[in-house]
């Protein structure tokens, strides 16, 4: 299972960006999809996650600006951001938990992506 982000970069205070995170390989159901982010120095945080069945929850740093969705027919998770603050700058991890042949839940992670809001 690979899970393959696009859409960071740089963007002033108030911008947006929308990233995109693509499952592929030999997938099971997939359960949650979600977005974490990390700063330096800093823990892995929650940014937003969404069930299958299509229930969010959201840091409530981003609550109002941020808006995660998914696409089950092409195992994608989307993160639009708006209003954009030089604190949400950090890398951004797509995260899915997928059953395996057993029932299990797996967690995966992307790469993660860049992005950087300047002042």
């Amino acid at each position: 299972v690979q899970l393959v982000e696009s859409g960071g970069g740089l963007v002033q205070a108030g911008g947006s960006l929308r990233l995109s995170c693509a499952a592929s390989g030999n997938i099971g159901d997939i359960n949650a999809m979600g977005w974490y982010y990390q700063a330096p120095g800093d823990q892995r945080d929650l940014v937003a996650t969404i069930t299958a069945g299509g229930t969010t929850n959201y840091a409530d740093s981003v609550k109002g600006r941020f808006t995660i969705s998914r696409d089950n027919a092409k195992n994608t998770v989307y993160l639009q951001m708006n209003n954009l603050k030089p604190d949400d700058t950090a890398v951004y991890y797509c995260n899915a938990n997928i059953l395996d042949a057993y029932g299990l839940g797996i967690d995966y992670w992307g790469q993660g992506t860049q992005v950087t809001v300047s002042s």
